[in-house]
């Protein structure tokens, strides 16, 4: 939980400072290639370190990607220059997809899936911290103490993460017969189509048109290249992502529509509601992220409902069903917004999008989880951190260019008349009226892709959790003492 806490903070805090950065280096023609060049690394990097801690000591990988993220975060806090915090940046987010996709393995591997609902509330509860206090402490940082400490703080929180973990983190292992090999081709086959799917969700309707010969030129090379990597997986000895963690169970790819759509919303969310409570509702900067408190507060009660009663029941097909209808509704409700909704209406809109969120995200994980062997887990978790990733990256690009069509629709550039605390009161009534518009645009298009996730969570097999109903979860000690398991069937 700390790991994680540790990446979403870094995102967020970053993107506060970057108008600080900026003005210290120059280099505002590549800024967005700080943010970029991050989720770039992290997306290319979480399969393999997922099939890495699959094929290794699961917690000398883990610990690996931390001790790389805190080198790169020192780094980033001495660069010199925008070209080498660019650099930096894509070796943190190398760091960070190790830390996502092992958090969420050793979660997996710790816990059977009947058992885990006890643990879902914290994971939404770090989740929701890292989001609302990300922005709150980078302002604070960058304001006090300048914007190298954005990265530097990572620093003292990475080391007790690590000494907690080194000290205190006991995990199964098995060795492993044979010689141990690395599907190279297929790491190159994945990053080359992820590294192009993220380039054209990122660079189409901002920086290029969608139409454009280079957006369909970047789709074109993405296609081939997961076309190479499909059959790359189907003849290798150890895949990157085995072909049986899809064909095994339905459950899985299923859960992969559901964490890719809940991405989607997500993402959409936390983005362009605050620009619409500061341009359209007065909120200033730092207030519209707190006005997101009802959307986090749902994610988070909703979340430890669906966990403690999967825990008690072993049930839970229920919760993405009803978390598929809250985000088709929320986000619905949230597209009919104009200049007139009330705060109160906003927060109530935002409470049913969280807790679709909040019944979704998490048990889509345990679901997929469940679908596998344990061997598998890490690919299992890696694979769902990367659809989510996605379906996010995906759903922003096409927010971006709903936004920029609907502002430039009105005649003025996307930058012209931003707001901020001093002005957004004098803005004039066209622009309030296309940032209206763009926003029916950007949750009308999330409403209809939400829709996708219900047949999803309707077809899901509610197939018996693994683990004992109503046991106690396996102690450090215990874990230590049965180095050889690899599943947890034994214990149903």
């Amino acid at each position: 939980m700390l790991a994680l806490l540790l990446s979403m903070l870094d995102a967020l805090i970053v993107g506060t400072a970057m108008p600080t950065v900026v003005a210290d280096l120059g280099g505002l023609e590549h800024m967005s290639w700080v943010v970029t060049g991050y989720t770039l690394a992290t997306a290319c990097s979480t399969p393999v370190w997922g099939k890495l801690g699959d094929l290794f000591p699961r917690k000398t990988v883990f610990l690996t990607s931390i001790v790389l993220f805190l080198v790169a975060s020192v780094l980033c806090g001495a660069a010199s220059s925008i070209d080498w915090l660019i650099a930096f940046r894509v070796l943190q987010g190398l760091g960070a997809g190790g830390m996502g996709a092992g958090a969420f393995a050793l979660i997996g591997t710790l816990l059977p899936p009947r058992e885990r609902g006890r643990y879902q509330g914290m994971v939404a509860g770090v989740t929701a911290l890292g989001q609302l206090g990300g922005p709150l402490l980078g302002g604070f940082v960058t304001g006090h103490l300048g914007w190298r400490w954005a990265f530097y703080i990572n620093v003292p929180i990475g080391l007790v993460c690590i000494a907690w973990c080194g000290i205190m983190l006991h995990v199964p292992t098995a060795k492993r017969q044979g010689r141990i090999t690395l599907d190279w081709w297929g790491i190159t086959f994945l990053t080359g189509a992820v590294s192009a799917f993220v380039m054209a969700a990122t660079w189409a309707g901002s920086t290029y048109a969608w139409g454009s010969w280079q957006i369909i030129a970047l789709a074109l090379t993405a296609s081939v290249l997961l076309a190479g990597f499909v059959a790359t997986e189907r003849r290798v000895a150890e895949p990157l992502m085995p072909p049986r963690i899809y064909s095994g169970h339905r459950n899985f790819p299923l859960s992969a529509v559901l964490l890719t759509v809940t991405g989607v919303a997500l993402f959409g969310a936390t983005l362009y509601l605050p620009l619409y409570l500061q341009v359209v509702q007065g909120a200033s900067a730092a207030n519209s992220g707190l006005l997101l408190l009802p959307l986090m507060i749902a994610t988070l009660i909703t979340s430890n409902i669906a966990g403690r009663v999967m825990t008690a029941t072993g049930r839970y097909k229920i919760f993405p069903v009803l978390g598929s209808l809250f985000l088709v509704t929320g986000t619905g409700l949230l597209s009919t917004m104009d200049t007139g909704t009330s705060r109160l209406t906003t927060s109530v809109y935002m409470a049913l999008v969280g807790a679709g969120t909040g019944f979704t995200l998490q048990m889509s994980n345990t679901i997929a989880q469940n679908a596998v062997e344990l061997r598998d887990i890490g690919s299992a978790s890696a694979a769902t951190n990367l659809f989510r990733n996605l379906g996010g990256s995906l759903g922003l690009a096409v927010f971006a260019s709903l936004f920029t069509g609907a502002v430039t629709g009105g005649g003025r550039s996307p930058g012209e008349g931003a707001p901020s605390t001093s002005a957004a009161g004098r803005l004039s009534d066209a622009y309030l009226a296309d940032v209206v518009h763009a926003t029916h645009l950007i949750f009308l298009t999330t409403s209809l892709i939400a829709l996708a996730a219900l047949p999803a969570s309707l077809l899901i097999k509610e197939v018996p959790l693994r683990g004992k109903p109503g046991g106690r979860r396996p102690t450090p000690a215990r874990s230590a003492r049965a180095p050889r398991q690899l599943s947890w069937k034994d214990t149903r």
